[in-house]
Formats: C-alpha cells, structure tokens, sequence
C-alpha cells in the first residue's frame, strides 16, 4: 500500500489537506470522495499523516502562529460520550470518527476529530493515533483504549472511560465547590474593609481633625492602618501580587511542591477533602484499569502519573517497586503509612478472593461518600465562622470609629 498526500476542498470551498493510504491513486481519490471532499491534487509520498504532520506543528507552535489543538474536560467529556454511543451502536471507529467530523466544526474538538479520523482511515490503530495529542488524551485513557483494542471490546472500554471520567469531573466540582464557598467570602469580606479604609475612614479622620477631639488608642491604630493604606496601597498590592507569583512558581516544581503537598494535607477538614479525594481516585482509576485487562504494575504506573498530591504519588510509586519484588498490593501500600487502615484492609479483602477490581468499586464507593460527608461538613461549618469573622473585622471598624463621637457626647452632657 503506498501513501498519497493530497490537497482537497469540502462542499463548502474550504482548504482541505492531508494523507491517505491505498493502492493506487484512483482508491487514494475513492477514499478522499469518501470524506466528502473533492480532491485537487494528489502525490505519493512516503510520510503517513502522523509522520507528516508532527514536524509541521512542532514548528507552528515553535514560531507560535499556531498551538496545537487541545479539548477541554467539558469537551473530551461529550466527544467521549457521543463516540462511545456510536460505537455501541455498531459502528466502526473510524466511521464514528467520520459521522462526528461531518459536523465541520473549525474548534479544536473539530479538528483534533478529523486528524483522528484521518489516522483511522490509513490504518493507525485508534490508541496510536490518540496519542498525537497528549495534552488532550491522558496515559490513562490511551491505555484503556488500547486494552479494548487487545480485547476486542473496545465499546465496553469507551463506556468505562466516560463512566471514569464523569465520576472524577463530579468529584472535582465536589472538592472545588467546598472550597470555592470560603474564598468568595473572603474576598467580599475584604473588599468591604478595604472600601471602608480607603473611603470612609479618611472622611472621619478630618472630621475629628477639625473638631480637636483627643482620639482614643483604638481609633488612632485604624487611622494609622487607613492612612499607610492610602498612601502604600499599591504597592502593596503589587508586593502581595509578586509574592503570590513566586510562591505559586515555588510550589509546582522540586521541594516546593513537595512541601506545599505535605502542608495541604495537615490543614483541617481542607488536607481530608483532599486526602479522601485522592483516595477515591486511586481507587477509581485503578479499578477501571484492571477491569479493562491492564495488568497490576502498568495500571499502578498510570494512576501514579494522575494522582495530583506529589506526595501520594510518591507512596503508590514506593508501593509498585515492592510490587515488583514479588509481594501483594495491599501490604506495600500498608508499610507508607499514606492510605487508611480501612483500604488496605478493603484490598486485602479483594486480593484473598481474587476479585481485586470489584474491591477498588467498593472502595471508590465508600470514599466518594466520604467526600460527599466532607464537604457537607466542610460548608456548613465555615459558612457561620467565616460570617462571624467578617463581621467582628468591619463590626470592629465602626466600634473604634464610634468612640470619639461617644467620648465628645459624653464631655457635652458634663
């Protein structure tokens, strides 16, 4: 079979390129009409569309004209779903690739569908071909299609995908909605006393300037705090601004990251969202692995990669060297005193009776309800306590601003 580059034009007059594979030209020209497309010229080459578009693109993004395509979670999420849909309904891949790249959209789901397609039709297995992009198609997923693929069962491995992914998108919104709650508090909280230094205090400051009032101890602390404000409040906005920038820097990479991942793990009610999250996930990711057919330590190497605490990380890496030398899941896990008693407990259980991955469903069952607990938690007790913080700060303000007044109204009644 020899490869034919070619350059094409849809119903619709746009620029079409790229490579096929047949016989000869005329089934390379069979194959380009299949795609709806109208060809315009055709050379044989020896380059396949993955080979021919990999040096393009990296140069592309290089000189930055051009980033290479890249799904969001909500995207990969339907294109997921609605390609595992056609595939259970019969369909082969590379028509169901086919029907969704029909819709000609020109986003990045579109033309990430159409080079996979592409790839499909010259004979590149599906897994293969996700791989042409990495930032868009995790280890995990390109693994789960490839067990599929070995199987001959790759509908059944699209479904647990899309179950897999459904299921971490939900419990991230779980972890971000518990969360999110303390930070829009915060910052409303912040922004009422920063409006009260900057606009209101200044004006009751010249008030008792003028009146002579001798000022009490905590009035003078908040008209010093408002006038350094006033005058420093942008640079220390832009000092606060730096500091986060660096800190952020510190922490994705090296020892800050380890640190940042430690000390998120001690804070309360905060490090057991997190921690029961990541249990879950572990659980999830795993057991959706085995289920497909993936054996024990390229399943732990995988879920190792999508764990995002570097220190839970480190311990399932820790726990597959030992699962290396020879001995069970559950009692390497055990010795990193990272995992709770009761999912090792739970593993060993599914080790004894053969049936680990139904274990990890189990698992991954008892943690999502866990986090739910969580969060729950989470809300209802920082939701009064931050309240009442914001309010004893600006209750605070107006206390030390209402002194004065009531110190002059009592020499008045004298």
């Amino acid at each position: 079979m020899a490869h034919f580059k070619y350059i094409g034009r849809t119903k619709q007059g746009e620029r079409v390129e790229g490579v096929v594979e047949a016989s000869d030209r005329a089934g390379a020209v069979r194959q380009i009409e299949a795609m709806a497309q109208i060809p315009v010229s055709i050379n044989e080459t020896t380059k396949t569309a993955k080979q021919d578009s990999g040096p393009k693109k990296r140069f592309k993004f290089e000189m930055g004209f051009q980033q290479k395509p890249k799904m969001k979670m909500q995207e990969l999420l339907l294109f997921s779903r609605e390609l595992s849909d056609l595939v259970a309904s019969g369909m082969t891949i590379g028509r169901a690739l086919h029907t969704l790249s029909a819709r000609k959209d020109e986003s990045a789901v579109g033309r990430i569908v159409e080079t996979l397609r592409d790839e499909i039709i010259q004979g590149t297995a599906f897994s293969d071909a996700l791989e042409l992009y990495p930032e868009t198609f995790s280890t995990l997923y390109v693994n789960l299609v490839r067990a599929g693929e070995a199987s001959g069962n790759l509908p059944t491995s699209l479904e647990h995908i899309c179950v897999h992914y459904e299921r971490v998108q939900e419990a991230r919104g779980k972890v971000l909605a518990a969360l999110s709650y303390p930070v829009i508090v915060m910052l409303v909280g912040g922004l009422a006393v920063i409006g009260l230094m900057v606009f209101i205090v200044p004006k009751f400051a010249s008030t008792f300037a003028d009146m002579g009032a001798t000022l009490p101890g905590p009035t003078l602390a908040l008209m010093a705090i408002s006038n350094f404000i006033t005058h420093y409040g942008l640079v220390m906005v832009a000092l606060i601004a730096g500091g986060v920038y660096l800190f952020k820097k510190w922490i994705k990479q090296g020892k800050g990251q380890k640190a940042w991942h430690t000390a998120v793990l001690r804070i309360p009610i905060a490090g057991a969202i997190v921690t029961t999250n990541a249990y879950a996930h572990f659980a999830r990711t795993l057991g959706t692995l085995l289920h497909n057919g993936v054996s024990v330590l390229p399943a732990l190497g995988i879920v190792q990669k999508t764990v995002n605490n570097v220190v839970i990380s480190e311990e399932i890496g820790k726990a597959r060297e030992r699962v290396t030398d020879g001995s069970s899941l559950s009692g390497p896990l055990a010795q990193g005193k990272i995992f709770p008693r009761l999912l090792i407990d739970m593993l060993a259980v599914g080790e004894e009776t053969g049936d680990l991955a139904g274990s990890l469903k189990h698992i991954t069952r008892r943690y999502d309800s866990e986090l739910d607990r969580l969060v729950q938690t989470c809300t209802t007790v920082l939701e009064p306590l931050l309240i009442v913080f914001v309010a004893i700060i600006i209750g605070g303000i107006a206390i030390a601003l209402l002194l004065p007044v009531l110190t002059l109204t009592d020499s008045l009644h004298v």
